[in-house]
């Protein structure tokens, strides 16, 4: 997944649940000003930050690790 991938699977969980950017912010205790970079697919975006802006849209975050891939070599 790319940072703009993932700026926009966060925008797509914020919309289907009905919520402006400083909502989320606020829910999330976050800036307004990292919401905005995070849909926006900002790289350096602070991996804590992310995580409680999941965590405030209710996902999940899944990593799958190469030997849980299929086909991945073990």
């Amino acid at each position: 997944m790319t940072p703009n991938q993932f700026g926009e699977t966060v925008r797509n969980a914020r919309r289907a649940l009905g919520l402006r950017q400083d909502e989320l912010a606020g829910a999330a205790g976050v800036g307004l000003r990292f919401i905005v970079d995070l849909e926006a697919g900002k790289p350096t975006a602070q991996l804590g930050k992310a995580l409680a802006v999941l965590d405030a849209l209710g996902c999940d975050l899944r990593i799958n690790t190469p030997a849980a891939r299929p086909g991945a070599r073990g």
